[in-house]
């Protein structure tokens, strides 16, 4: 079990975790906003317990990375993660990416990952694309003001905010009857705050002004779109609904009542549904 940083051609260490036989299919998580690549505690040990090579990285300005003050787009994004699959020298991986992730994965695997053969499969799941902001060509969408108010919340008092979130609407703890778990909470708050407020900030525009439809329509690899339909951060009509859609061979898994966070909440159910799809 290793963990280090690449350095990308802009300058930028990029933390990243790599665990299991290097000669195992690999696995790369791609994680949400404003985490960090522990989000994927959960999948990280199923998978590494199931014989597979697992990597997961840490986000520019998240977690562990640089704390730089530029670049918080898809285009960078996937570019980072392009520089530690090149660093490890991955091959034949599934990239898995959540919410914000969904749409660094959708950029990866378009922009750097099939030319050169390094993606076997995509997995999408309660992810942002093709576009989370309402426009004329998007009437779904959510209206600037929803993300404007996250803004001002992580400009005034982020650490407030990322109270709120998760104790909210990202793990529906905020539904009637729900089960709450208090350490999740604060994992989530221990996560965002280890990153940077610019970052996270700038994070903002990318996860919901960025259009991913053209990335979408090049992806040709297998892809699983997994989504709750009680996801009331990203909801499933106007994203996993419609991505599945714009992909070439594409499976959409809708799980009933289930939130933007179900990874955590629900990885006894999720886990066993990814491994299923990888050996597939």
């Amino acid at each position: 079990m290793t963990d280090g940083f690449v350095k990308t051609k802009d300058g930028v260490n990029i933390y990243y975790k790599d665990w299991g036989p290097k000669d195992a299919q690999p696995i790369h998580f791609h994680h949400g906003w404003p985490l960090s690549s522990d989000d994927w505690d959960a999948q990280m040990i199923y998978f590494l317990q199931n014989g597979f090579r697992v990597v997961a990285h840490d986000r520019r300005g998240h977690g562990r990375s640089s704390q730089v003050a530029e670049g918080h787009d898809m285009d960078h994004y996937a570019a980072d993660a392009s520089a530690v699959v090149e660093h490890l020298n991955l091959k034949n991986a599934v990239h898995i990416g959540h919410s914000t992730g969904g749409g660094e994965v959708a950029r990866y695997v378009a922009k750097f990952g099939q030319p050169q053969g390094r993606v076997a499969k995509a997995v999408l799941v309660s992810a942002v694309p093709p576009l989370m902001l309402k426009t004329a060509s998007n009437p779904g969408g959510l209206p600037i003001e929803v993300f404007d108010g996250i803004r001002k919340g992580v400009a005034e008092n982020r650490a407030q905010l990322f109270v709120d979130f998760p104790t909210g609407p990202f793990y529906g703890f905020n539904r009637e009857g729900a089960k709450i778990y208090p350490g999740v909470i604060q994992n989530w708050w221990r996560q965002g705050m280890m990153g940077s407020v610019k970052a996270h900030y700038d994070g903002i525009k990318a996860f919901s002004e960025t259009d991913q439809t053209e990335d979408l329509k090049k992806i040709t690899v297998p892809t699983l779109v997994l989504h709750g339909d009680d996801d009331q951060v990203v909801p499933i009509a106007d994203s996993g609904e419609l991505s599945v859609k714009l992909v070439k061979n594409g499976t959409l898994k809708v799980y009933k009542g289930y939130p933007h966070g179900m990874l955590t909440t629900h990885a006894d159910v999720l886990n066993p549904d990814l491994l299923a799809f990888i050996k597939a």
